[in-house]
């Protein structure tokens, strides 16, 4: 294996996937002009870690990835999404010849000689001119720290390691969290656990009726806003609130959606409020989200003191060599597929400009 590549591409889910035909399309060939690492064991990014019972008919969005549909043949809405998106990811894999290699961990992206970075990895040391990061979140789940959290009797989980609702039968279950994840776990559990309890640090807002494309520009751009400040990027959705579905209408005529605000401390038995109010439980689950996983990116030192990596389209302001996809404002499936194509544009020029040439004379990235 030729470890000297032009572009190195981290991760092979929506986003890196993206990158990979976009630098197909642009005459970079897999194994010599780029390689896709993955730590995965197999096709599907972190949809293959989904809990049973996301079926596909419940994902939020899912856009078609460059050069192939995803047709209603291939995506029956009963089926897990964990099966589902697995299999077209594989399919789309074996179509382009993207040559992902997997499992591989990367360790540590650094400064190389002649200004290349060198990519450090379970399974060796990649040399590259640029970087495509697409390495997601669902690795980095998020669990806030509560007092008295390690004295609870009962069972804390996280979202990245829901099991499906058939585990809580019977029992009292704490869901924290208010958004996407956090409610359809707490409408799948609340069909058969003895209590649910749902709690938000603020108040969940729900939106009903259609959600525009202007509605979605402006989420975007606040998300957008952020990253170029240098800031942690937050989830579209967090800004867009959530939809009112049948399923959430019918869950808050029931109570369900009666929510109370965070919890003070956590108790052996429950959690308590400062007011006094203490609910018992038998289970924490933690719908609280994931952070970026970038922390491979650490030698590059690109964070600014705000505690995020400042980037102006994809390309990260402290080092136009690395290109961030599915990070912040492109964390959406739509958003991941229009990052890789922008990515490899601007990489595209960069090793163009470097080279003496006009970025025209390579093949044009493909729509």
């Amino acid at each position: 294996m030729n470890n000297s590549v032009d572009v190195v591409v981290i991760g092979a889910g929506q986003a890196g996937l993206s990158g990979a035909y976009h630098l197909r399309r642009a005459g970079y060939e897999p194994g010599t002009g780029f390689v896709a690492l993955d730590h995965a064991p197999a096709p599907g990014g972190a949809w293959q870690f989904r809990w049973p019972s996301l079926t596909y008919g419940k994902v939020h969005g899912m856009y078609d990835l460059p050069g192939m549909r995803l047709t209603s043949d291939d995506a029956d809405p009963e089926r897990p999404s964990s099966e589902v998106i697995p299999a077209y990811f594989a399919r789309y894999e074996r179509a382009f010849e993207l040559g992902v290699v997997r499992p591989v961990h990367v360790t540590a992206v650094r400064d190389g000689d002649d200004g290349r970075l060198l990519v450090e990895t379970s399974a060796g040391t990649w040399s590259a001119r640029a970087l495509i990061n697409a390495t997601g979140t669902w690795d980095r789940p998020f669990w806030p720290r509560y007092p008295g959290q390690e004295t609870f009797r009962g069972r804390q989980l996280h979202t990245a390691r829901y099991p499906g609702p058939e585990a809580f039968a019977g029992q009292r279950v704490i869901v924290v969290g208010g958004g996407t994840s956090g409610v359809q776990h707490l409408l799948e559990v609340a069909e058969v656990a003895a209590e649910t309890t749902w709690v938000t640090r603020r108040p969940p807002v729900f939106h009903t009726g259609p959600f525009g494309q202007d509605q979605g520009r402006a989420a975007v751009a606040l998300v957008e806003e952020r990253v170029r400040r240098g800031l942690p990027p937050q989830s579209v959705v967090s800004v867009t609130g959530l939809p009112m579905t049948e399923a959430m209408e019918r869950a808050r005529a029931k109570g369900v959606l009666e929510r109370l605000p965070m919890f003070e401390r956590i108790t052996p038995s429950g959690v308590a409020w400062a007011d006094g109010h203490h609910v018992d439980a038998d289970v924490i689950l933690w719908a609280t989200g994931f952070r970026a996983a970038i922390d491979h990116l650490a030698p590059l030192r690109l964070r600014e003191p705000g505690g995020g990596i400042a980037v102006e389209g994809t390309r990260a302001v402290r080092d136009p060599r690395v290109h961030l996809v599915g990070y912040g404002p492109s964390a959406s499936t739509v958003g991941a597929n229009r990052a890789g194509r922008a990515a490899v544009r601007e990489i595209q020029e960069l090793l163009d400009t470097r080279d003496g040439r006009r970025s025209p004379e390579r093949i044009a990235v493909g729509p």
